[in-house]
């Protein structure tokens, strides 16, 4: 087969029930010139073995021998990658039909652009629209604080399959900020941006992992730290372990009060995005009635 424009990488580790919604949206993609490279990583579940059944030569599956977690295995993905560009993609989330098209048009439209990433609603497992992620457009908003973060959903980025193998995520992996270690180590001499509408349906547990979170801060804070020592970026540095300290008292504050999601957050969804994330629902069930036809 000829090489393809873009190549949307995937690393699947026991993704259960919802692999297929995942795969069948970017089969629904309106940009129809990619490969799905699928990468799984050591799974001890069937989700693999379930969509067995979806026959389209752009899905390569690839088996890692052991579990390498998710920065190794997406740095195999980058390497296997056989597109101009290459885009993220999480084994639960959904994409909008529109998403890739949309990303490759910003990237070729600005020259000057190194990842690109899109807006997102979130949804819980049984697929409920909740609300919007936070979102910045352009790389002097989003490189505004370093010492918060980044808003560039990990699971919707898109480059150049270049920039991706000329940073590469870093080894050993930065337990769940892996993204956010490699977004401060080049903003400086890259450029992000978002397209300024929601393409995205990014999943959420309704009962976060309080400890997996604790591991998670530390493991940025300490991130943040050694860059800022090293850039001798001081009050960086001061004002991360400010942020740190901040999100760990709202992280105490949730616990204590059995923080849940709630039925608030779908407030800040109007009409038009809950008739748009209607509409990708019925496409998802379209296409699978199609599958189930071949």
């Amino acid at each position: 087969m000829p090489e393809p424009l873009i190549t949307v990488v995937m690393p699947v580790y026991n993704a259960g029930s919802y692999l297929r919604a995942a795969v069948y949206s970017i089969l629904g993609q309106t940009c129809r010139d990619w490969e799905l490279l699928i990468i799984d990583d050591a799974s001890t579940d069937d989700a693999i073995a379930s969509i067995a059944d979806i026959d389209d030569p752009r899905i390569r599956i690839i088996r890692n021998p052991h579990n390498l977690g998710l920065a190794a295995t997406l740095n195999a993905g980058i390497d296997l990658a056989h597109g101009e560009y290459s885009a993220r993609m999480d084994q639960d989330d959904i994409a909008y039909p529109e998403r890739l098209e949309r990303q490759v048009a910003l990237l070729r439209a600005e020259p000057g652009l190194d990842l690109v990433a899109v807006r997102c609603i979130t949804i819980t497992p049984s697929d409920e629209a909740l609300g919007l992620l936070p979102w910045a457009c352009m790389h002097e908003s989003i490189t505004a604080r370093p010492w918060i973060g980044f808003y560039l959903p990990h699971p919707t980025w898109m480059a150049r399959t270049a920039w991706f193998r000329r940073h590469r995520y870093h080894l050993p992996e930065i337990h769940l900020s892996e993204d956010q270690e490699l977004l401060l180590r080049c903003y400086s001499e890259s450029r992000f941006a978002t397209v300024p509408e929601v393409l995205f349906a990014y999943r959420i547990r309704e009962r976060k992992d309080w400890q997996r979170q604790v591991r998670s801060r530390r493991a940025q804070l300490g991130m943040q730290l050694s860059h800022f020592v090293r850039a001798r970026q001081f009050r960086f540095a001061a004002l991360s372990l400010f942020a740190f300290c901040a999100r760990t008292a709202m992280d105490l504050a949730n616990v204590l009060s059995g923080g849940r999601i709630g039925p608030h957050r779908r407030q800040q969804l109007d009409q038009t995005e809950l008739l748009r994330w209607s509409k990708v629902r019925s496409a998802l069930a379209r296409i699978g009635m199609e599958q189930r036809r071949i």
